[in-house]
């Protein structure tokens, strides 16, 4: 069944208003981003305070090796640098693989059968790091598995409308960014309060439970899923002028978010360390775990997607409402100032009280919502038929890009002080945004011109 042969959607809205099948996905996606933030949010914490130790190190499996070759790329780290080295790439690879993923399903094993086999991977890859000896088997299988889920099951949801349901998509989109973000929320404060009272493994143990919560959800909701059959959406024709135009276009629009990506996920990495040793985070006698922050900004874009949605609506019955890439624009101006907050904060006050980096998180959360909901409803409607889950796994390679440029980042961290720090964050947004503003028209007509 292919999108204008579909029965209209109308008939099929079941969840929320939608097609029965998105919230499968949607409770899919949030147990695989429970497992992923909560797991992420103890990483550099856990490299840097447990695992490079004396009596942890070498008992991991090959990472005398690894770490050779990462000093041989990088020079000499210290413990800190090397973990936000390894989180970057370990992030960065999580987000380039599903590109991957995407010409997988499209050309051989169909979209469904790369999640299943992706959350098996993943689910292993969790369990494993539970274990010294297994973190860097764990980190390939957790990199692969993403790889076959995270494109691939993102193209579903566009899969569930018409072609020319735009309104419809971009309703299913914002509902799937609820889902990672309760997981995105959730993640963290699990995990972190486990890891808190019971130790690093625990947490990541928890973090695997939730993965495999995530593989039963998708079966349950597997025979809703449209039956593709691998090859058969290949294009047999030859590539349009206006297609390539397309296509070109979006590659821009994916590269303009990585500068807000480098601005927006360094919270998990080294803002994780800095609250860790600038912010006070005792509060009437309670230690605040510090991977709770990482739970913060996901919950705030939960909250804000109504609110947001009116704001929208309201702009389109005045002046217009903001097309996606004046979004995108909009989100990365947002993580700039969220950055410019916590350099304000470290300049004035000492010790620097847990409201900085909360209203930091704050501001992300709704940043985010500006940015990465919005390229992929956009992928999702302007890519080319045959070669939409490639190009939302392409997607994903902005975040790889984002990722891995953040920790070689993060590396600079112990040789600048924290408010230069994030002052460079800031501006690395604000050119993001900046570019992402004087390109706009360009780009917009490349992507409406007529198919």
């Amino acid at each position: 069944m292919d999108e204008h042969s579909r029965p209209p959607v109308a008939s099929q809205r079941t969840f929320l208003g939608e097609p029965a099948a998105l919230g499968y996905l949607s409770f899919t996606e949030a147990w695989e981003r429970f497992s992923y933030y909560g797991m992420t949010a103890l990483l550099v914490l856990y490299i840097s305070q447990q695992l490079l130790l004396p009596g942890h190190v070498e008992h991991v499996a090959g990472f005398a090796a690894f770490r050779a070759v990462l000093e041989r790329v990088f020079g000499p780290m210290s413990n800190l640098a090397l973990a936000s080295q390894v989180l970057g790439l370990y992030t960065g690879l999580v987000y380039f693989t599903p590109a991957l993923g995407g010409v997988v399903a499209d050309r051989w094993i169909g979209r469904r059968n790369a999640v299943v086999l992706g959350a098996g991977l993943m689910s292993t890859g969790h369990i494993a790091m539970a274990f010294d000896v297994s973190f860097l088997a764990a980190l390939a299988l957790l990199i692969i598995g993403c790889g076959l889920l995270k494109g691939n099951i993102s193209a579903q949801v566009g899969e569930l409308y018409a072609e020319a349901d735009g309104p419809g998509r971009t309703r299913g989109f914002s509902i799937y960014s609820m889902g990672i973000n309760v997981g995105a929320v959730t993640g963290p404060l699990g995990c972190g309060i486990v890891a808190q009272y019971f130790g690093w493994h625990a947490g990541f143990g928890l973090a695997g439970l939730l993965m495999i919560l995530g593989l039963v959800t998708y079966l349950a909701g597997y025979k809703l899923l449209t039956q593709e059959t691998p090859r058969s959406a290949h294009r047999t024709t030859p590539m349009t002028a206006l297609e390539w135009r397309a296509i070109a276009a979006l590659v821009v629009v994916m590269m303009l978010t990585v500068p807000h990506s480098i601005a927006y996920y360094q919270n998990t990495n080294i803002n994780l360390v800095w609250i860790d040793r600038y912010v006070n985070l005792d509060l009437l006698g309670f230690h605040i775990p510090t991977a709770w922050f990482a739970s913060i900004d996901p919950f705030v874009s939960i909250l804000a997607v109504a609110p947001l949605f009116a704001l929208w609506r309201w702009q389109d019955s005045h002046d217009g409402e903001p097309n996606e890439i004046v979004k995108i624009a909009t989100g990365a101006f947002i993580a700039c100032a969220a950055n410019l907050i916590l350099v304000a904060g470290i300049w004035g006050l000492n010790p620097v009280p847990a409201w900085v980096p909360l209203a930091y998180d704050i501001l992300l959360g709704v940043a985010f919502l500006y940015y990465w909901p919005t390229l992929l409803a956009l992928v999702s409607r302007a890519a080319p038929q045959g070669l939409k889950s490639t190009l939302m796994g392409c997607a994903f390679l902005s975040l790889f890009l984002g990722n891995v440029s953040l920790g070689w980042l993060g590396s600079f961290y112990e040789h600048m002080t924290p408010a230069q720090f994030w002052a460079l964050h800031a501006a690395i947004a604000a050119a993001g945004g900046s570019l992402a503003l004087l390109l706009n028209r360009p780009l917009i007509g490349m992507l409406e011109a007529p198919k």
